[in-house]
């Protein structure tokens, strides 16, 4: 593992110290948490500046949900993921992410 603050490229993804060693305590493998970023049940700001929260629930079975927090170069389009947690139960709503109209026209939203 890199000292802390340095990151890890995995694929199309920069992992940093704190989330490998985040999805390491939760129990996450790093292709659960890239299957969170390819088709999240919910996406809201994240709590740090210029972040990205995501969410999708672990099964119907079980109360509890898997988040992830990243951040993406709007440039090179890499995505340098910054955390990922075990939430249990169902979190509250937070705030959404604005779409813009023309752009939910687009997709048929």
């Amino acid at each position: 593992m890199p000292p802390f603050g340095l990151a890890k490229t995995s694929g199309k993804f920069i992992w940093t110290a704190h989330a490998e060693g985040k999805a390491r305590y939760y129990g996450l493998s790093k292709a659960r948490v890239a299957r969170v970023f390819r088709s999240p049940a919910r996406t809201e700001a994240g709590v740090a500046p210029k972040t990205t929260a995501m969410m999708q629930p672990t099964s119907p079975k079980h109360t509890s949900e898997i988040w992830l927090m990243y951040q993406q170069d709007k440039k090179s389009g890499q995505v340098t993921i910054i955390s990922a947690w075990r939430y249990p139960g169902q979190s509250p709503v937070g705030k959404k992410i604005p779409i813009p109209e023309e752009i939910k026209d687009e997709l048929g939203m």
